[in-house]
């Protein structure tokens, strides 16, 4: 309910209705309500981080400081992301995957505007990384004692997780080495690319989220039906959520074209994992539609309820 009325007020001053003070209130309320949900999440104490995150946050707006402002929206971005990916729930089929990661993206969206309705002054790109850095190694911190530790990765796990980390690698190095040393043809070629899907579909997919994010919250929900490691495979999924939670923080971006990156990041990042799923099934021996079912009826490793610890 908490997290309803701060998106009501967090619409109503998209839409600019209402006084002033109405965003910054329903950032507190979001901001409150996520802190208490993933502390309870993740077996914490969820009234006495969501109480501090409402008087955190009663602070903020009244003492109007950026650096405050700034500090608020940062955290608001990397718990709304954090909590995207703790509030899955295996899947056992890809149509269930597909749905968890509609839930994850829909509560780090809504974590978007609470992140926005601080009104931070920010520089984009610091922000960007720092909101993601951040929601990793909380995601990691957590995924740490989910999975019984690093001795329960297993050589599987290890794997997973060595790729995982190059994906993320080449995708974060790969656009910081062309931005600084790319060949002027190169760039401009890669720049029409982005310009014509602006143009013609209205905007361009992240590609962290696109090619990183969403495939391992798909494969990682996925394989949790099955074993644990899926786990870690999920963690990667806050490269998803934490891009969907800064994905307002750019003013230069309205609020149409940042939706669709995202719906389109999504569609991609679907296919992507479905092709990754199939692999895998191939792979321990699940070929075939009559095969695939009857690996799914034994998939039926148990966890807690959405709305109950994990710890």
């Amino acid at each position: 309910m908490l997290v309803l009325l701060g998106l009501a007020a967090l619409v109503a001053g998209v839409v600019e209705v209402g006084p002033d003070w109405l965003p910054g209130a329903g950032s507190v309320a979001v901001a409150s309500a996520y802190s208490w949900a993933l502390a309870a999440r993740t077996g914490g104490r969820p009234v006495v981080y969501g109480t501090l995150a409402a008087v955190l946050g009663v602070v903020v707006l009244v003492s109007g400081e950026d650096s405050l402002r700034a500090g608020a929206a940062v955290m608001t971005c990397v718990i709304s992301a954090v909590l995207g990916v703790m509030a899955t729930v295996p899947a056992v089929r890809f149509v269930h995957a597909v749905r968890e990661c509609v839930i994850a993206l829909t509560i780090a969206a809504i974590g978007a505007l609470a992140t926005v309705g601080f009104e931070p002054a920010i520089t984009v790109v610091r922000f960007e990384y720092a909101t993601f850095g951040l929601a990793l190694v909380g995601a990691f911190a957590v995924v740490y004692r989910l999975g019984a530790g690093l001795h329960g990765l297993g050589r599987r796990g290890v794997a997973i997780v060595l790729v995982g980390m190059v994906v993320l690698a080449v995708t974060l190095l790969y656009a910081e080495l062309l931005r600084r040393y790319g060949t002027p043809g190169l760039v401009e070629s890669l720049l029409d690319v982005v310009r014509w899907s602006r143009e013609h579909l209205g905007a361009f997919p992240r590609p962290i989220e696109t090619v990183l994010g969403i495939p391992a919250l798909v494969w990682g929900c996925h394989m949790r039906a099955r074993r644990r490691q899926g786990w870690w495979v999920c963690a990667f999924g806050v490269a998803a959520t934490s891009a969907v939670a800064n994905s307002l923080a750019n003013p230069a971006v309205t609020l149409r074209e940042s939706s669709l990156s995202v719906l389109y990041g999504l569609v991609v990042g679907l296919l992507i994992g479905l092709a990754v799923i199939r692999i895998d099934l191939a792979v321990t021996g699940s070929r075939g539609r009559r095969s695939r079912r009857a690996e799914e009826a034994t998939a039926i490793r148990p966890e807690p309820a959405r709305t109950s610890a994990l710890l």
